[in-house]
């Protein structure tokens, strides 16, 4: 309940009712604490209510960290709305009781608090008499979480990908789940697809064991994936990968999102965040090793280079060597990421972000028949481990290298200026022998050489413009800009023949002929929009709208028939979305959102095609009970996707855009962390995919990958105190449903469990000469299940990862 002491001030405070609603306000407690001190029986009433907690409160405007502190403490405040105009907070963090937070989170604020009841507080401006209690400041900032930053466990409450501004999630109308770092690590994630391995709705295993590209699928589409705001642009076959191990956290975005970013897929896009600059030194060294002969060695040193904390340093860096589940390949890989951060004032931050990743080795190719994987063959099973290339021809090696800046300067209360910007080149060198089909004996492969060579430079800017403020009891969070990505492409590709294989008797070293060019071209892609976005808070309601203009266009170059083809294309896209607050933590919300893609190529009429499209209308709810550091999300939608391509009935070899896609599911994801030491996620999808329409006979169909049935659970345990203090370990459970193996729904892919573990021990433990090192072992496919991932059709499957156990000793100090 919020009490407000006078019609105008109520009028004036109706943007801080959510939080009020939230069952927050309770929140601002200044250096200065009460009008009058505090009496004792007022402190042992805050006592007893409020144990001590975990706070992970950021810097932000004061009204909005009265949201956070009331959930988590379950008090009420009443207080004069006036009083938080203009007002922010160094936010609470840390192990602190509720009445330590209230210091911290009103300190230098000049309100102070009281207890009207033994649960409500009253905030208030100290009477000019002297009596004013003086506290000592707390220090509160280190492990604030904000949308760009660290997390302490597996919940975050924080996230920019849906808005572009440091929101909370519970208060975003769209469904945004984040992978935090701490959960990458009790996992033991080492890819981008394996972070996300219990993200509801998310498929991560198309290719199963080839790993030499991350493809993520959510609601029936790709996902678009994105480094710190910007999309990834790719070629054809150079296309970038991000190390999990530089990472801080990973974001998904379910649904369309073009408002804001532009050209995008209709399933949503994955927002990889990288590891920056702590203010606080912090430093690991790790060595891992394990299954496939796995040695890696890692560092992450983070920290100010000088006593006033103007600049910070990162660097990041990896190396790796392993053997693959398939005979005769390789991974190995070089990765750093040094990164630098320049604060001048404290209004203003420059952030220089840099990597290089090399892989000379990057694992395999690896598609198999769906005879002998998924189908009975009479030969038997083709083994996992079976190596369907020649070393003396494949060659799989790719290089990136990435600099860029994210620069951030408060002009003032009201505006903030962003600027974010990458330039990346993606060099792929690529030869593979190409499993086609089986012959008469059924265990004879008849294979194709392809060799391709591709550099991809890519530039992405985005220019951002935040304003916030007030019109009558409306608070206004608007953000326009300015975004422009460019693409040049420099492409080659070559196809030939070569001698088939015998999967019970592979013969290696064959002869096989270099392949010859039919492809090769030279591709500028250019795009500029222009968007705007206002988040409004009305009392407990949030209203969030926008639209944006996009012009694309592209020129390519035959550098084989000499010719040339441009393009060009303009989309403008909207979203609405409508949320409102209760005061037990329950966010019911309704969201509208567009997408569109640009379609390369033309109709046999030489008319190019046009952008396909996407909508969704979304119904949800999201939870963040009060006094539990817990979310859950809870989202139902239907999806559709216009202007697919699909052949075209009248001209052999040429498409149209007739197509039409439609998905409806369900998801929810709960990650909790109910006591101290114990996390736990779990996770279930409906998916519901249909071809609605098709010139290619496969209307009615449903799409392949597309299981109806997903879900996940995980717990994650600590032991904090006594003789086996630092103990700890994890068990987890993936479901996926059975899928289609062809477009034409002949045959189907089975559905599979997978069981994963964790265990981990601080070695601390065992005396002061061990503090800061830890040893963790995790085994993932723990039972060794023989699983298929995907068949996209009768010659192309993929057979999953077996057990893999790694072993990863860790220095911290």
């Amino acid at each position: 309940m919020v009490r407000i002491t006078s019609r105008r001030a109520a009028r004036r405070a109706a943007a801080c009712i959510s939080l009020l609603l939230s069952g927050t306000a309770l929140a601002l407690l200044p250096a200065t604490a009460s009008a009058t001190p505090a009496e004792p029986n007022d402190m042992a009433q805050l006592a007893q209510a409020n144990a001590t907690l975990r706070w992970d409160i950021p810097a932000q405007p004061l009204a909005d960290a009265l949201t956070g502190f009331g959930r988590r403490s379950g008090l009420q405040v009443t207080v004069d709305g006036a009083l938080l105009r203009g007002l922010s907070t160094r936010g609470a963090s840390g192990n602190l009781t509720p009445a330590q937070a209230l210091d911290g989170l009103l300190a230098g604020t000049g309100l102070a608090w009281r207890f009207t009841d033994p649960s409500t507080v009253k905030v208030e401006r100290p009477a000019a008499d002297g009596a004013a209690l003086t506290l000592d400041p707390i220090s509160v900032t280190a492990g604030t979480e904000t949308a760009w930053g660290p997390v302490d466990g597996v919940v975050a409450h924080r996230s920019a990908t849906a808005t572009k501004t440091d929101t909370p999630i519970a208060r975003t109308p769209q469904t945004i789940l984040v992978v935090t770092r701490d959960q990458m690590d009790a996992q033991g994630a080492q890819t981008v697809p394996q972070a996300l391995r219990y993200t509801s709705g998310v498929l991560t295993d198309r290719n199963g064991a080839d790993q030499r590209t991350d493809y993520l699928f959510s609601r029936g589409f790709a996902l678009d994936q994105y480094l710190d705001g910007l999309r990834l642009l790719s070629g054809t076959w150079a296309i970038p990968q991000i190390d999990s191990f530089g990472l801080e956290r990973v974001e998904v975005l379910k649904g369309p999102a073009s408002v804001l970013y532009g050209q995008a897929s209709p399933g949503g896009l994955a927002s990889l965040v990288t590891k920056r600059p702590l203010d606080e030194a912090q430093h690991e060294i790790q060595l891992q090793g394990g299954t496939f002969d796995r040695v890696q060695g890692a560092v992450d040193l983070t920290g100010p280079l000088d006593d006033e904390g103007r600049f910070l340093y990162r660097f990041v860096a990896l190396g790796r060597d392993a053997d693959t589940q398939i005979d005769q390949t390789k991974e190995r890989r070089l990765y750093v990421a040094p990164s630098f951060t320049w604060k001048p004032g404290d209004d203003t931050s420059f952030t220089l972000l840099s990597s290089y990743t090399h892989d000379p080795f990057s694992g395999a190719y690896y598609k198999l028949p769906a005879v002998g994987t998924v189908l009975d063959n009479p030969n038997g099973r083709i083994p996992e481990d079976f190596y369907s290339g020649d070393r003396t021809f494949d060659r799989q090696e790719r290089t990136q290298y990435s600099v860029g800046y994210a620069f951030d300067h408060q002009l003032d209360d009201t505006f903030t200026l962003r600027q974010n910007a990458r330039y990346m080149r993606i060099e792929g060198d690529y030869k593979i022998l190409v499993v086609g089909n089986l012959q008469a004996d059924q265990h004879t492969i008849n294979r194709s050489a392809y060799a391709a060579t591709e550099d991809t430079d890519a530039l992405t800017l985005d220019n951002q413009l935040e304003a916030k403020f007030d019109t009558g009891i409306a608070g206004h969070t608007v953000v326009g800009g300015v975004d422009y990505q460019r693409t040049f492409n420099d492409r080659t590709d070559a196809f030939g023949g070569a001698p088939s294989i015998d999967y019970l008797n592979p013969v290696y070293g064959q002869a096989i002929a270099d392949p010859s060019p039919f492809l090769s071209h030279e591709q500028d892609i250019r795009q500029i929009g222009l968007y705007l976005q206002d988040q409004i808070d009305i009392g407990a309601l949030s209203l969030v709208f926008g639209g944006r203009q996009d012009w694309a266009e592209s020129e390519t170059d035959d550098k084989l028939g000499g010719g040339r083809t441009k393009q060009e294309d303009d989309a403008f896209t909207g979203r609405v979305g409508l949320l409102y607050s209760f005061d037990n933590g329950i966010a019911p919300y309704v969201s509208w959102s567009e997408s569109f893609q640009p379609v390369t190529g033309t109709d046999f009429g030489g008319n190019p095609f046009e952008p396909t499209t996407g909508t969704q209308y979304e119904v949800g709810v999201k939870v963040e009970p009060r006094g539990w550091n817990s979310l859950l999300t809870l989202s139902a939608y239907t999806l559709k996707q216009q202007n697919v391509l699909t052949a075209d009935p009248v001209n052999t070899f040429f498409q149209v855009q007739t197509g039409e896609i439609e998905t409806r599911g369900i998801e929810a994801e709960l990650k909790s962390n109910p006591l101290d030491g114990l996390n736990l996620i779990a996770a279930y999808a409906f998916l519901d995919s249909e071809v609605t329409k098709s010139n290619d006979g496969v209307a009615g169909n449903v799409p392949v990958y597309q299981p109806r049935h997903t879900a996940s659970l995980w717990g994650d345990y600590t032991i904090r105190e006594g003789a086996l203090a630092g103990l700890g370990g994890g068990v987890g459970a993936r479901y996926v449903g059975e899928t289609w193996g062809d477009a034409a729904n002949t045959f189907e892919v089975p559905d599979y469990w997978l069981f994963d573990a964790a265990l981990r021990y601080d070695l601390g433990g065992l005396g002061p000469m061990l503090d800061g090192a830890s040893l963790a072992v995790n085994a993932t496919n723990l039972f060794d299940k023989r699983h298929v991932t995907e068949c996209q059709n009768i010659n192309t499957c993929y057979y999953g990862t077996g057990r893999t156990v790694y072993a990863t000793l860790k220095y911290r100090w």
